[in-house]
């Protein structure tokens, strides 16, 4: 964890983050987000106890000092003071806020049960703000045969390997950095992946995969003076590739095809994937949530969603298509 952090947290907020990144297996970024929020939510909770006018810089009040009295001190009403503060001064939206809300509840719930520093939990009751559920952008069968066509050249084997990795396993972005030559199981025709929370999952390998990744390590076998040997894609200096990198070559790759200004991104490729793979490919929901490694339901069911084309070809089903008026009757007259 970063040490200039932890120097500006209590020892309470510095334990809670041991807790999540070396017990709960959350990653840095993922602590640092919590750091972030709990940072916040403190440094108003000390204002707000203490005259928030006098603070003109609420990120800049020394939080180091608070201690188990003040937690006790905090209740539901000064929670949704907060929520308040971050609608109206610094309009935060409902995603936002409702990250901020996840971030205090998993510290109090840590404060209840694992920390054993409060007996009842003051937020127990804490809503997340309702978000607003909007379809995954994705790219239709047709488009991702476009953007496989005109793929990056930089390293072409390497670039059209990821970019298959992406558009038929549907993995995420820290994901396929973080493959090594240790994770492809060729003869098996699997890989392992190592996902959120260090979670690992098994993904099967269709042949298209597996020859993009043999075409690959004959490209790779090329690369001199390699320098993380077990990494399976290199940067062209024998580096574990960067998630800069490949977001890099999906931009310009996405460019080559015409699909360029259309919201399309590398994680886009994991939605492109999972959608091709429900509504074309016929794959029940729950294989596709063990696949993306989605620990909820809920969080694959946005795939669900019905395409327009979807749409128009149930219109054209319809048993009663084709009747058409009668002919020849009289017009009844209504009251």
């Amino acid at each position: 964890m970063n040490s200039a952090i932890l120097k500006k947290c209590p020892q309470l907020l510095r334990d809670f983050l041991f807790y999540m990144e070396t017990i709960r297996g959350r990653s840095p970024k993922t602590v640092e987000a919590y750091y972030t929020d709990l940072h916040t939510f403190f440094c108003f909770m000390k204002a707000y106890k203490h005259d928030l006018s006098k603070y003109d810089n609420l990120n800049e009040i020394d939080i180091s000092d608070i201690g188990q009295e003040f937690i006790r001190s905090i209740t539901l009403s000064d929670v949704y003071e907060y929520l308040n503060y971050t609608m109206s001064e610094r309009e935060n939206n409902a995603k936002t806020r409702a990250r901020k809300v996840s971030s205090l509840r998993s510290f109090f719930k840590y404060l209840t049960t694992k920390a054993n520093i409060l007996e009842d939990n003051p937020i127990q009751e804490l809503e997340i703000p309702a978000l607003k559920k909007s379809l995954p952008k994705y790219l239709t069968l047709e488009q991702s045969l476009e953007l496989l066509s005109h793929v990056d050249s930089s390293s072409p084997k390497r670039d059209f390997c990821m970019v298959t990795l992406f558009l038929n396993c549907g993995i995420r972005l820290s994901e396929l950095v973080g493959l090594n030559l240790s994770s492809i199981h060729l003869k098996e025709k699997k890989m392992t992946v190592l996902g959120k929370g260090n979670k690992e999952r098994l993904l099967y390998l269709n042949d298209a995969c597996i020859h993009s990744i043999e075409e690959y390590l004959k490209e790779r076998s090329q690369i001199s003076g390699i320098k993380e040997k077990n990494a399976l894609f290199l940067s062209s200096r024998g580096t574990r590739i960067t998630t800069r990198r490949v977001q890099q070559i999906i931009q310009r790759s996405l460019e080559q095809a015409g699909l360029a200004g259309q919201g399309f991104s590398a994680h886009k490729l994991r939605h492109t994937a999972a959608t091709l793979l429900y509504q074309q490919g016929g794959v029940d929901i729950r294989v596709l949530q063990e696949m993306l490694g989605h620990v909820n339901l809920g969080t694959t069911e946005i795939y669900t969603h019905t395409s327009s084309q979807q749409l128009k070809d149930a219109a054209e089903s319809s048993p009663l298509k084709n009747v058409k008026p009668p002919k020849n009757k009289k017009t009844v007259k209504q009251d």
